[in-house]
């Protein structure tokens, strides 16, 4: 398992890759299913705090698959066994993961799905110590702190109570291995794989917002709901989605993977990107829900369910991928999350922050054009 180069030429995600990415499909939605039902039930804080520790353990376990396969993916069968091993973890996080929100804490199945992934990756940290000397330190760095905390993930199941400091503790510990042990000699991960990845999860997690809406509407339309009802839900939804897209993938984020610090940034603000993209999805649930006959959510609540994800989106793609180049035009991203949480207190939320977005798309490609003639 030796170390590729990061300045491969045309270095595209793999199958597998592509493989494990779709599987995590099923955790996404469990989860973002789980957010849609706590705030219908005006669970609303327990509801978030939930989502964020599942997607947490979704993201992360994405996110240290990824950026060990940008630097060493030799697809040799036990590469590939140890990342279905993997994959059967997200399986498992998945199936816990409404008993979870129910329970209002971490349960057997996720904790336990989220020990095997992460075993998986002990597993593969301890292969490329042995065929890469130069970053043998780093990689036993990687697989003592992972294991060591997957030690402390199962002790919670013992606990009397489970609190959220405990939560919070762990995953900063999680986050502060890859520091340390990047700190030795830094993997040879590639910023054109990184950036495609990042940009084929974007991806998945907004098509769970569209599928999240698409299954609320039949919901609506199977009990009797007027489609002209939920028209103004169905257009907003659908401008949304694709501004979000459209706003993501604007310019190529490769070049901005330049230092280790950058990428850490980069890497681990996308956290915020994807929990928001996927809650989006559970906003547009609750909208579909409010405008039917669940007359007992508030139009407010039904419309920051929206708004509020959607803002955060903006505002992290404003602090991660906005270039100096853009001028006074990097304004705009805060400038429209403001406006975006005021749609919240309009009569058609979805709608409006639909509008609002696509004429964020619009001023931005006007005005590019504008520079360069």
């Amino acid at each position: 398992m030796r170390a590729r180069s990061p300045h491969e030429p045309h270095r595209a995600a793999t199958p597998l890759e592509l493989l494990f990415d779709l599987v995590f499909v099923v955790a996404i939605a469990e989860a973002a299913s789980g957010l849609h039902h706590a705030i219908a039930a005006h669970h609303t804080a327990d509801g978030l705090i939930g989502y964020a520790m599942v997607f947490f353990a979704i993201w992360w376990a994405w996110m240290n698959f990824t950026w060990f396969a940008s630097a060493y993916d030799n697809d040799d069968v036990p590469y590939r066994l140890l990342v279905f091993v993997q994959i059967t973890g997200a399986l498992i996080v998945a199936g816990g993961v409404p008993a979870m929100f129910e329970a209002r804490a971490p349960n057997l199945a996720t904790i336990g799905g989220y020990v095997v992934m992460r075993l998986a990756m002990v597993a593969q940290w301890l292969r490329a110590s042995v065929a890469d000397p130069e970053r043998r330190v780093t990689a036993r760095r990687y697989a003592a702190g992972i294991a060591v905390l997957q030690v402390g993930w199962v002790a919670t199941l013992f606990l009397p109570s489970y609190r959220l400091s405990v939560f919070l503790a762990g995953a900063a510990a999680e986050m502060l291995v890859p520091m340390w042990a990047e700190r030795a000699a830094r993997t040879s991960w590639h910023p054109h794989h990184i950036a495609e990845r990042y940009g084929l999860l974007t991806l998945i997690v907004l098509g769970e917002s569209i599928l999240a809406a698409t299954m609320a509407v039949q919901a609506a339309v199977a009990a009797g709901e007027r489609v002209v009802v939920l028209a103004p839900i169905i257009v907003g939804g659908l401008l949304i989605v694709y501004s979000l897209w459209w706003l993501y993938f604007d310019r190529s984020a490769h070049d901005l993977l330049t230092t280790m610090r950058r990428a850490f940034v980069w890497g681990y603000g996308h956290y915020f990107v994807f929990a928001a993209a996927a809650a989006i999805g559970a906003g547009l649930g609750v909208a579909v829900d409010q405008a039917g006959a669940h007359g007992s959510i508030a139009p407010l609540t039904a419309g920051l369910a929206v708004s509020v994800p959607v803002a955060i989106y903006l505002v992290c793609l404003w602090i991660l991928l906005d270039r100096p180049e853009y001028g006074w035009m990097r304004a705009l991203g805060p400038i429209a999350a403001v406006i975006v949480l005021a749609m919240s207190f309009t009569p058609h939320p979805v709608l409006w922050t639909g509008l609002t977005l696509a004429t964020l798309v619009t001023v931005k490609v006007l005005m590019r054009r504008a520079a360069r003639a």
